[in-house]
C-alpha cells in the first residue's frame, strides 16, 4: 500500500521515515521528497508498505498527530494515483519562444534574440510515474 506523507519536519531523511512506519509493519520503501534546485526536503514523502492492513493501521494512528518538533500535523493518506496514468509531460519547444520577441512600436519587451525562452524541453517537474 502506497501512502502518502505531508508536515514533516524538513530535517527528517529517508531513514528516519521509514523508522517512523516500520512499527505498524514491514516498509517496502521510504522516500523524502526533495527540491531539485536546493537539494532539500520538500516536507512530504511516500511510503510503501507490504500490505494494506498495515498501511491502514499506520493511516489511523499517525494522521493529524504532530511529530516531535513539528509545528504541523502530519497528514498520512493512501496515495493517489496521477491523473493520465502519470505520463506527465512539461516544457516542450514553442515556436517563437518564450517572453519578450519583437512587438512594433515597442509596447513591452523589445526585441530580444532567441526570443528568451525557446526549447526549453523537458526539464522542470512531470515526467514519467510517481517522483519520490
Amino acid at each position: 500500500m502506497n501512502l502518502f506523507v505531508a508536515g514533516l519536519p524538513y530535517d527528517v531523511d529517508d531513514a528516519e521515515l521509514e523508522e517512523i512506519f516500520e512499527k505498524f509493519g514491514k516498509v517496502v520503501s521510504a522516500k523524502i521528497s526533495i527540491d531539485r534546485e536546493t537539494g532539500k526536503s520538500r516536507g512530504f514523502g511516500f511510503v510503501t508498505m507490504e500490505n494494506e492492513a498495515d498501511g491502514n493501521d499506520a493511516i489511523e494512528l499517525l494522521n493529524d498527530i504532530q511529530l516531535g518538533r513539528s509545528k504541523k500535523p502530519l497528514v498520512v493518506k493512501k496515495a493517489e494515483d496521477r491523473p493520465g496514468g502519470g505520463s506527465g509531460g512539461g516544457g516542450g519547444y514553442r515556436p517563437g519562444g518564450g517572453g519578450g520577441g519583437y512587438r512594433p512600436g515597442g509596447g513591452g519587451g523589445g526585441y530580444r534574440p532567441g526570443g528568451g525562452g525557446g526549447n526549453r524541453g523537458g526539464g522542470g517537474y512531470g515526467g514519467g510515474g510517481r517522483r519520490y
